[in-house]
């Protein structure tokens, strides 16, 4: 055993999670708590923004969500890399079947830039025929109300932009119900915390609603095109012009496209590694947000029975709360319980990834690998 000194410190240490968690079940008891955002008759036109590569399982049916709106006056933008791309399908049939809707697509972004997905998103808000925007990726679907939920905060002049959570339909496997897991009881916990704690200084890529004016303010998607983390960068740069970035607490669908282990340790490894370049001290804090790792901590420096229960259940206990606040109370998620057990498994991969985060010096992105200098993407051999 440790000098009693250091034993006390390291259960002091220990309980720093617990902190985090309290804090978190907080977050989110006043996130959700409060009233929901009123319609309140703000239908400006819209253009909606997809940049679209490849086929998403069930795109037709994504797709075919945003053709159903109860919307006055919108339009749909789709920027594709060619007329090979292997979504164009889904996209004619949609044409076909939706004649009212004004569907528009464009092919290729005609810039040159790291970042493909914001190289197309330049060329969609140069080409868009209105200036209310709402940008999500190709694989959230939506209800009928959905644009009038997410527009009408942007009839409040502070508000620049707006965002939402998003959650899971149509999961079948262990992986993917780890991913919505994590989702859950991990990254929309930090979310709510940060907007506790500074305010929404981010945005969520399956919905971003702004203005054309508040993206000129930080230079447009050009300013970012080279750049990792669009999302963030879109709600931190709006929000460094003085405007709120309204989270909602209208959520959206994504259908779950995790097929194997090896796609999820991609994904969550390359977004850990951007976050260690763009946030290196809130990354580095993660390590105190790991209760997994600290119980076994204060149990290895004081092992009794005793440490044990405390620890573990608290670890346990809380861990559970924040799951079934966010995803049970405030998501509606059904048959959550089946989930809680995962939770557990997440916190054990997320302690692995994290770890493995600081020996990664590349990203792979879209086919290609990078270095991240001075916050840039750098493709390697450059």
């Amino acid at each position: 055993m440790p000098p009693l000194a250091v034993t006390y410190l390291l259960l002091a240490i220990a309980s720093f999670p617990f902190i985090y968690y309290l804090l978190a079940i907080w977050s989110s008891l006043r996130f959700f708590a409060r009233p929901k955002e009123k319609l309140n008759g703000f239908t400006p036109p819209v253009s909606i923004l997809k940049p679209v590569r490849g086929l998403d399982p069930d795109a037709y049916e994504n797709f075919a969500s945003f053709c159903r709106q109860d919307y006055p006056e919108y339009e749909i933008v789709f920027c594709v890399g060619s007329v090979d791309d292997p979504c164009m399908p889904a996209i004619e049939r949609l044409r076909r079947d939706f004649p009212e809707q004004h569907i528009r697509v464009l092919f290729g972004s005609g810039r040159v830039a790291a970042n493909d997905k914001v190289a197309k998103l330049v060329r969609l808000a140069n080409e868009a025929r209105y200036e209310h925007l709402v940008i999500n990726d190709s694989d959230v679907r939506v209800k009928p109300n959905y644009l009038r939920h997410i527009v009408a905060p942007l009839e409040n002049p502070k508000v620049g932009a707006v965002t939402c959570f998003y959650v899971s339909i149509g999961e079948h496997s262990f992986i993917e119900n780890l991913q919505t897991a994590g989702m859950l009881s991990d990254f929309y916990a930090g979310l709510l915390v940060a907007r506790e704690l500074d305010g929404v200084k981010f945005a969520l890529g399956p919905t971003i609603a702004t203005t054309r004016a508040r993206l000129a303010g930080f230079g447009g998607y050009q300013a970012i095109e080279n750049r990792p983390g669009d999302d963030l960068l879109v709600g931190r740069l709006i929000a460094e012009q003085g405007y709120q970035i309204e989270l909602s607490r209208y959520a959206v669908d994504t259908v779950s496209d995790y097929q194997t282990l090896g796609e999820l340790l991609h994904k969550r490894l390359r977004w850990l590694v951007v976050m260690r370049h763009m946030r290196p001290a809130g990354h580095l804090g993660l390590i105190f947000t790991q209760g997994l790792l600290w119980s076994a901590v204060a149990v290895l420096a004081q092992p009794t029975w005793a440490t044990a229960v405390i620890y573990f259940g608290l670890y346990f206990i809380l861990r559970i709360a924040m799951t079934w606040l966010i995803g049970g109370y405030g998501l509606k998620q059904e048959n959550l319980w089946r989930k809680m057990p995962i939770v557990f498994c997440w916190d054990a991969f997320a302690l692995v990834m994290w770890a493995a985060s600081f020996l990664r010096k590349t990203i792979r992105w879209r086919g290609g690998s990078y270095y991240i200098r001075g916050g840039e993407l750098v493709p390697i051999g450059d």
